[in-house]
């Protein structure tokens, strides 16, 4: 999986904020999204996927035989589907083609004959000057082209801070690359190779991973320990996935999958049935069997603007992390509690030290939930009462580089106002695994790997 390894703090505690906090405009919608009739009038083909959600008998009949929304005899037996195609006369061989397309169930060798040749070998060199023996390290991974311009994505701990990266094409052509840009909190990168000379670059497509269901076919192309690309077959066992305990501002909601992945995958592909990417294979359980995941491809899609055009995704820095609380806690305690955000870590440096903010101090167990306790509840932010998670994110969604945080905090059975302008995030030293080493992302168990490690002047 995440030979990868994607750096991700992981403070105990449920559902951390840790408060460098990134807001990516909504994920741009997946291609082929609309339609046009012949009066050119556009439709929105979501209607029609809606209509299947909440008509799911229809769905695999449709999938079996597309040409059944035209079907009289058919019709008759499901007038909701009639009703709703008659809103839309001129849409059936429309309505057809995108269910073919949205609904496909290519056989694997088919999708691998397809895919495949946009998938990349990566090999790069790193030097670390703060070490005696072994300075030099060499890593390998996955990635896929995603642009004809010569785009690749892969993971951030793949590219970033590498000092040389090559690239080996499916062809078995090498080719310096650079880095374009990095995300080492997402384990998102970017990366640029030349165009050939001659023909183009194969291109694999992008899908929706908004779409996806439990239980679909989720297949995984890489280059595991080394290996040339290889192939291995799974099903999606979960979608929406944010592994608790994980800071509110980098909430990722992950794929979950049990297909094989293996050091040396990072950075590649994740493909459903109809052979389009929905998501790039990230991390790994490894004392369970077969706990993967993986990063949609929507928040890939949302982070490659800033990535292109700034080289990395700028987030404002709140500095402290923490998690919500609510009466119960206070009720169990019997102490003079406030129901917001509990304060826990104040990060070194950062404007919520320099405006004084308190941290905790008394560690807690209870009913296996660990608190850092002691220190500053946040009960509004810019005029946001905090009475539940979800308000937490909701105030913190509008925060950006430049603006002003203003909060209202309980101290000690006072209330007291604290505020500060928030710079952009830096990154922190737990956003970067320690090299040869996997780094814990969340909750005990649950790691983010790293490439395959090879030593010097080896290759493939």
């Amino acid at each position: 999986m995440k030979i990868c390894f994607v750096k991700r703090q992981a403070f105990q505690g449920l559902v951390l904020l840790c408060i460098g906090f990134i807001l990516i405009a909504a994920p741009p919608s997946c291609r082929g999204t609309t339609l046009q009739d012949s009066t050119d009038r556009v439709v929105d083909l979501k209607d029609f996927d809606k209509f299947l959600e909440d008509h799911a008998s229809i769905l695999p009949d449709l999938k079996r035989d597309p040409s059944l929304i035209t079907n009289p005899e058919y019709l008759e037996q499901h007038p909701d589907l009639k009703t709703f195609l008659a809103a839309h006369p001129h849409l059936q061989a429309s309505f057809i083609s995108a269910l073919a397309e949205r609904h496909c169930d290519k056989p694997a060798p088919e999708i691998y004959d397809k895919v495949s040749p946009a998938v990349v070998f990566i090999y790069a060199t790193s030097i670390n000057p703060y070490q005696i023996a072994n300075r030099v390290e060499h890593v390998v991974g996955s990635g896929f082209i995603f642009d004809s311009s010569g785009l690749i994505l892969t993971n951030s701990h793949v590219a970033f801070g590498r000092q040389s990266i090559e690239v080996t094409l499916d062809d078995g052509t090498s080719v310096p690359a650079q880095l374009v840009g990095a995300d080492p909190i997402f384990d998102l990168a970017v990366l640029r190779i030349a165009k050939p000379s001659q023909g183009d670059l194969p291109v694999a497509s992008l899908g929706d991973s908004n779409r996806l269901r439990v239980g679909e076919d989720a297949l995984a192309i890489g280059n595991p320990l080394g290996l040339e690309q290889t192939l291995t077959r799974g099903s999606v066992s979960a979608i929406n996935r944010v592994l608790p305990p994980t800071f509110f501002a980098f909430q990722e909601p992950l794929i979950q999958i049990d297909t094989p992945i293996n050091p040396g995958n990072s950075g590649g592909p994740l493909l459903n049935s109809c052979g389009e990417v929905v998501g790039i294979t990230t991390a790994v359980v490894p004392d369970a069997q077969s706990i993967g995941f993986a990063i949609p491809i929507n928040l890939a899609k949302a982070a490659i603007p800033a990535l292109m055009s700034q080289g990395r995704i700028v987030r404002p820095w709140l500095g402290f992390h923490g998690q919500f609380i609510d009466n119960t806690l206070r009720d169990l305690l019997k102490i003079p509690l406030a129901r917001g955000f509990l304060v826990e870590v104040v990060e070194p440096g950062s404007p919520a030290q320099q405006a004084n903010l308190q941290g905790g101090e008394l560690e807690l167990n209870i009913s296996g939930r660990d608190f850092l306790v002691g220190g500053d509840i946040i009960t509004r932010i810019n005029g946001t009462h905090l009475t539940s998670a979800d308000k937490v994110i909701e105030a913190l969604k509008v925060v950006r580089v430049g603006s002003n945080i203003n909060m209202t905090v309980f101290r000690q059975g006072k209330y007291v106002n604290v505020a500060y302008t928030l710079p952009e995030r830096p990154l922190l030293p737990g956003d970067l695994p320690a090299e040869g080493a996997a780094a814990l992302i969340t909750g005990q168990g649950v790691r983010r790997k790293l490439p395959v490690l090879l030593p010097d002047k080896s290759r493939r």
